[in-house]
């Protein structure tokens, strides 16, 4: 083989190359969506319990599983309070940001208020005309071909 050609080929690999990084790069991406997605709490607790029953069976019996299964329970207590810590935290922080959003809303509310005393009034609105339901319609009283309404209830009803 002459120099060109394994040049030609190092680069179609290198290409290959770059081309396989760039869908692993992708494929890692879409798993550790996926992955962080599919832990919802009800698998989170599943998955707790179904550790905790092999670890309790997987543990050899004497003094020595018991001392082990007191370090086990003493970790998950550890765990359960620094979670609830940071939960409180983070209400916390919400809370506070929550406190600052309502002073500002007060805050624009009070200089709403002193400023509408050194406007002028504004007119008040007309009110609104009554709604029609459909056309209108004059009835004659003189016409024997439109009853009147009295009369066209009383026709209705004998039918």
């Amino acid at each position: 083989m002459n120099f060109e050609a394994l040049r030609q080929r190092v680069q179609r690999a290198e290409l290959v190359v770059a081309v396989r990084v760039e869908k692993t790069r992708s494929s890692w991406f879409t798993l550790s969506s996926v992955w962080r997605a599919g832990w919802t709490p009800l698998r989170i607790i599943t998955v707790g319990l179904a550790g905790g029953f092999l670890a309790g069976k997987l543990e050899p019996t004497g003094l020595g599983a018991k001392v082990q299964g007191a370090r086990w329970l003493q970790m998950i207590g550890s765990v359960s309070n620094l979670v609830a810590s940071t939960q409180a935290a983070f209400a916390s922080m919400q809370a506070s940001e929550a406190a600052d959003t309502a002073e500002q809303a007060a805050d624009k509310v009070d200089d709403a208020a002193d400023q509408s005393p050194r406007q002028a009034a504004p007119a008040p609105a007309p009110a609104p005309a009554a709604p029609r339901l459909g056309p209108e319609r004059r009835v004659d009283p003189a016409s024997p071909s439109q009853p009147q309404p009295a009369e066209a209830a009383t026709d209705l009803s004998e039918r």
